[in-house]
């Protein structure tokens, strides 16, 4: 089996070429429709991507929910999934994005300690309920901050994750082309692979109906090592599974938000 084909998302979704630009012009419209409610590049470290935006409904936070970004920690940036946070903002809750250093500069290790520091500063931020979610291999790291070895503040405030289109066991990314840039080693596999840990919390998993294979069943196995519910979004692909995030009243942002 070619792995590599296994995990390629764009080859096998018409028109995705076009897709970035889209995502450009609605995340910049969005910040400028929040005005003073956007406040971006917030510092939480020294490295040049140690930033995150928050951005806030025009009345006190319900809580803080958070957006990781994808890439295959390889590629893409906070800037460019602004619009996400509409439905959270909606609702009337803060919503944070954070950036990380990216491979090969950044291990998945050090981008995971990353994401929970900056998840910690945008605590301090907003008070009340957190929750988590994120897409790809932000679904990882979403998954990876349900495990029991991240920050005790972050634990002490977590409330629910919600992993989408996640990667839950890195074991066959290194078999990928990506690996000369990931650098994946079999301690960081066994580390950093969220389904071959506990779950400190509350967790729904949620996967487009119409992904590839690979990310089902990456999908399928975190429920199951979990022993947590799934969803499988029908007709949704890689890219389009996110959109729910825009709307208040989808499925997905009340998965997310839901008895909070």
């Amino acid at each position: 089996m070619d792995m590599t084909r296994e995990y390629l998302n764009g080859a096998f979704i018409p028109g995705s070429e076009a897709l970035p630009a889209l995502w450009t012009a609605k995340a910049a419209a969005f910040r400028e429709s929040l005005g003073p409610r956007a406040r971006l590049d917030i510092a939480y470290g020294p490295a040049p991507r140690n930033r995150f935006d928050l951005y806030l409904p025009e009345a006190t936070p319900k809580g803080l929910m958070v957006f990781i970004h994808g890439g295959y920690w390889l590629e893409t940036d906070k800037s460019l999934w602004s619009h996400l946070a509409a439905g959270a903002i909606a609702q009337g809750w803060a919503c944070a994005l954070p950036g990380y250093t990216l491979a090969p500069e950044g291990r998945i290790a050090q981008i995971t300690a990353e994401v929970d520091i900056a998840i910690t500063a945008a605590c301090a931020l907003v008070e009340g309920p957190l929750v988590i979610t994120g897409h790809s291999a932000g679904g990882h790291l979403t998954a990876r901050m349900g495990n029991p070895d991240r920050s005790g503040t972050l634990r002490a405030r977590l409330t629910r994750i919600v992993p989408i289109s996640p990667l839950a066991d890195l074991e066959p990314l290194s078999q990928t082309d990506m690996q000369t840039n990931l650098l994946l080693d079999p301690e960081e596999i066994a580390a950093e692979s969220p389904a071959r840990h506990a779950l400190t919390t509350q967790a729904h998993i949620w996967v487009g109906g119409a992904e590839r294979p690979a990310f089902l069943w990456q999908a399928r196995t975190l429920s199951e090592n979990w022993n947590c519910p799934w969803t499988v979004d029908p007709g949704t692909h890689h890219y389009n599974v996110i959109d729910a995030l825009e709307d208040p009243n989808s499925p997905l942002i009340q998965t997310c938000l839901k008895g909070l």
